[in-house]
């Protein structure tokens, strides 16, 4: 939730480049094993040059792609070209380069040795490349998401705190002057700003939930029915009232999450549909299976999401279909923290409308997946 700080951990820690010496136990230990090959070819075969010349060629490869730099793989490319001549070309144990076809061959593989060491260092920079980009780019998505949440945040908690100081200073100043009624619906919007409010703080807190650095969450198997069984309970003690059919599969059915999380977002969602439908039709939430993920349903049937805003909903901006009269109620922190979590559960999450009103649904795996940070 906070913005970028000093004292904040790096998204992950750099790998150190391997030393010298464990780059040239590297290069030295799969030339050796190379040697050993080409004597063993040298010594079965009738004419084993074409096949050594490759067993030093892939040794070469390897040496580049397990060192860094270039020199390793040069120097790998050199000792193969000298290991073919001296040891294994007639005369044996003397370099020539003067008979027949030799000299073309032998810069030729040391041509293709040196190739293939720098294509080999040259891919592995521009994977290296493409890591860091792809860390930069997931901070920086990261640092947006923060910055949408305190937006949300600097909105849905400024307008029900005026209203509850609104509400109270007109009681204690004028107190006398009100009737009993009037009284009554002073107390009750403070009661339901200050619900807004607990809500509002139970989602913030769910996000702590979430490792800032890996924006993993810790996951176990867990049931669905009782997952969803738990979020119709939390959200009927805040809204006795809600209207709320719940389909799940006849299976039992586990899949790993952090229920907590997905218990919030549930209720984010249902209370969303309650609230802003401006229905009364009973809300349903549904589950659906398919081979690798559970998706999950909440749909009702009223006014329906504008257009413009299903592209932005989740992004903490703005709110949903809330009106003048109910802004105070608007469930932009809500969807961005239920994005956030079905993110982190390398889930995703989407709005739709339907003939009669909204959709909101997420899919989350039904194996644990391990997300690349």
């Amino acid at each position: 939730m906070n913005a970028a700080h000093p004292d904040k951990p790096p998204l992950s820690a750099p790998k150190s480049p391997p030393t010298r010496l464990h780059n040239w136990l590297i290069t030295l230990s799969l030339l050796a094993v190379a040697t050993l090959l080409a004597s063993f070819f040298f010594c079965i075969m009738d004419n084993p040059t074409s096949n050594i010349s490759l067993v030093y060629i892939l040794a070469v490869f390897l040496v580049a792609r397990f060192t860094s730099g270039y020199g390793y793989g040069l120097f790998a490319s050199f000792f193969g070209v000298a290991c073919v001549n001296f040891l294994f070309t007639f005369p044996f144990f003397k370099l020539n380069f003067t008979l027949t076809g030799y000299p073309i061959t032998f810069v030729a593989m040391f041509t293709i040795s040196s190739i293939t060491s720098a294509i080999t260092s040259n891919m592995k920079k521009q994977a290296q490349i493409l890591s860091d980009r792809e860390k930069i780019l997931m901070e920086a998505e990261k640092e947006k998401m923060r910055a949408n949440l305190l937006r949300a945040i600097s909105h849905d908690l400024r307008t029900p705190l005026t209203s509850i100081i609104g509400s109270s200073t007109v009681y204690l100043e004028n107190g006398a002057n009100l009737t009993e009624s009037q009284k009554s619906d002073l107390i009750r919007h403070i009661l339901e700003d200050s619900n807004w409010l607990l809500n509002m703080v139970e989602n913030l807190l769910s996000v702590t939930r979430i490792n800032n650095v890996t924006a993993k969450v810790n996951k176990s198997s867990e049931p669905v029915e009782e997952v969803i069984s738990e979020a119709v309970i939390r959200l009927k003690k805040r809204l006795p009232d809600a209207k709320i059919n719940v389909k799940v599969p006849d299976d039992f059915l586990m899949i790993p999450m952090d229920a907590v999380l997905i218990e919030q977002v549930l209720i984010n969602l249902m209370e969303n549909a309650i609230v802003h439908s401006k229905s009364s039709e009973p809300v349903e939430c549904s589950v659906d299976v398919s081979q690798s993920f559970v998706t999950f349903r909440v749909r009702d049937y009223g006014i329906g999401i504008p257009p413009e805003k299903l592209s932005t909903i989740f992004d903490g901006s703005s709110s949903t279909t809330s009106t003048a009269t109910d802004g105070r109620k608007g469930m932009g922190i809500g969807l961005s923290i239920c994005k956030t979590i079905i993110s982190a559960h390398g889930g995703e999450i989407k709005a739709i409308n339907h003939t009669h009103g909204a959709e909101f649904y997420f899919s989350l795996p039904k194996e644990d997946i391990k997300i690349d940070s």
